[in-house]
């Protein structure tokens, strides 16, 4: 999967954000720290959770 990512310089840090991932945000000393802190960042949002699924509810897969 491919993922758009913007990595910008803000005061005396980079911020790294996925836009079609709200909240998806974290930051590095260096350009290149904070492009492995949001690999890390995307793999943890987008891992599967663990809630129990309500009694009823239907549980589907889809891809995109």
């Amino acid at each position: 999967m491919k993922l758009r990512v913007i990595i910008e310089p803000d005061e005396d840090v980079y911020v790294a954000y996925c836009p079609e991932l709200p909240g998806c945000v974290t930051y590095g000393e260096t350009e290149e720290l904070a492009r492995e802190n949001i690999k890390e960042a995307l793999v943890l949002y987008l891992k599967p959770s663990k809630e129990k699924v309500p009694k009823g509810a239907k549980v589907i897969e889809v891809s995109v």
